[in-house]
């Protein structure tokens, strides 16, 4: 007889665990199956948390060898314990998955280990066990794309998991791949002391950006060390000795290369993760990219199973997730969940730090719509000179003639915090005028967002 629950949530990473916590909070009762060993996917365990605790780690010590000075502070012999570095950020990881385990115990969420196969449209088995439930919710998430003549051992040949325990600072790591994945992991590596080549097969760097602020991060990092080997890829990665040796060609045909690494870093993706799941059992349908189809209301095909997160369509975005977890549980008790994905933001957590909300310029021109561009530096704010970190702008596109704000692009210090208030000011409409109108605190950083706001209408006050 297999148990029976009202909600079954396949997968606990920031979708799915977001999707049974509020599913049992509206009165559901919830079981979510999980096969790692602890809680919160891909995100808290190998993913988001991992390489923020890294690449705060890695910032502080490139500013304690390299930026004290500055500011009169006298930090001689600055030495590495890389064991130690990676110790806090396990530390990190645990805790972070421990209090997800409490937030299913506060709101009874029934935690079933291990891996999950659909039997039917309405069944599961886990470990040998079944079970049932009215409304099954797929959140298997996402997994490293592969590449052909590049075969992945964690060791040398690694993945975003294996660049995240490194044992030792690699003297060159190659990075395959200009994406957001790639790029902070690099940062990271760079700052403890590494020469990091990209190869990324675009002629730009993180081609969902816009491309003035591409240009200006590409800029950023290189003059932070990186190599750049763009409109190029990869056709073979072998390990030889100790390292790795490498075959380059141009992206448009050309001589082959050779490159040399102790370690190299395939970023060049991810991609819905299904395996195992059997979905043909329950006969759920899946696009031509692997994805789970669904509606409007995150149906799948089959009555009672849905999807959401990375093993959807959309951008793979942890927030992004959660919030369609929200909506769906919501829409489930027959309330009105929705997500507005035209006001999802992203950030790049190198730094500079990037953000973005809303639509670049290029898909600006695209739809051929008229608008206007306000930019301001963080150069001419006080604030951020006192920080000495004065690099980078913000740039706000409004539409032409109502003002109305259609995207948000930021590079500079505190760009992912900084981009809260005009996702805010996206999600309710607001012009850039109303941006500009609203009274920030003086000395912040949060005074480049009015003056790039008021720049958008001839009317920068500091510039």
């Amino acid at each position: 007889m297999a148990e029976n629950f009202d909600v079954i949530v396949i997968g606990a990473g920031p979708g799915g665990y977001v999707c049974a916590i509020r599913a049992a909070q509206l009165g559901f009762k919830v079981a979510c199956v999980e096969k790692r060993a602890t809680l919160g996917g891909t995100c808290l365990n190998v993913g988001c948390i991992p390489s923020k605790a890294l690449l705060q780690s890695s910032e502080t010590f490139h500013e304690a060898a390299h930026g004290l000075a500055d500011h009169g502070i006298d930090v001689s012999g600055v030495k590495l314990d890389l064991a130690r570095m990676q110790a806090r950020k396990t530390k990190v990881v645990g805790e972070n998955t421990k209090g997800i385990e409490f937030l299913f115990k506060k709101n009874k969420v029934t935690w079933i280990k291990g891996e999950a196969a659909f039997t039917g449209p309405d069944a599961i088995e886990v470990a040998g066990k079944a079970y049932s439930a009215k409304h099954i919710v797929i959140a298997t998430g996402s997994g490293s794309v592969p590449l052909k003549g590049v075969e992945v051992d964690e060791k040398r040949i690694v993945t975003s998991t294996g660049a995240l325990e490194l044992e030792k600072v690699p003297e060159h790591l190659v990075v395959i791949g200009g994406g957001v994945i790639g790029l902070e992991l690099g940062s990271v590596w760079r700052r403890l002391g590494a020469e990091v080549t990209v190869v990324e097969f675009l002629d730009r760097i993180t081609p969902g950006l816009d491309n003035e602020v591409s240009k200006a991060f590409q800029q950023s990092l290189t003059k932070q060390g990186f190599t750049f080997k763009l409109g190029h890829k990869v056709t073979s990665a072998k390990p030889e000795g100790k390292g790795v040796t490498l075959t380059v060609e141009p992206a448009k045909g050309g001589d082959a290369e050779t490159l040399k690494a102790d370690v190299v870093l395939l970023a060049i993706g991810r991609y819905a993760y299904t395996e195992g799941l059997k979905l043909d059992a329950a006969g759920v349908a899946v696009d031509e990219r692997g994805r789970v189809k669904i509606d409007a209301h995150y149906a799948t095909n089959v009555p009672g199973i849905y999807a959401i997160g990375d093993v959807v369509a959309g951008p793979m975005l942890a927030h992004k997730a959660e919030e369609e977890g929200v909506a769906l549980a919501e829409l489930l008790a027959g309330q009105a969940g929705h997500v507005n994905y035209g006001a999802i933001p992203s950030v790049v957590y190198t730094w500079p730090e990037v953000a973005a909300v809303g639509q670049t310029e290029e898909e600006l021109k695209a739809a051929d719509i008229a608008y206007v561009v306000g930019k301001f530096p963080f150069m001419a704010n006080g604030r951020a000179r006192a920080m000495g970190a004065t690099e980078g702008f913000v740039k706000i596109l409004s539409e032409k003639g109502t003002d109305k704000l259609l995207g948000a692009h930021i590079i500079g210090p505190d760009a992912g915090t900084l981009i809260a208030e005009l996702t805010m000011a996206l999600e309710f409409g607001a012009s850039a005028e109303d941006v500009a109108r609203v009274c920030h605190a003086h000395p912040t950083l949060s005074e480049v967002v009015k003056e790039a706001a008021l720049a958008a209408n001839g009317r920068a006050l500091h510039i």
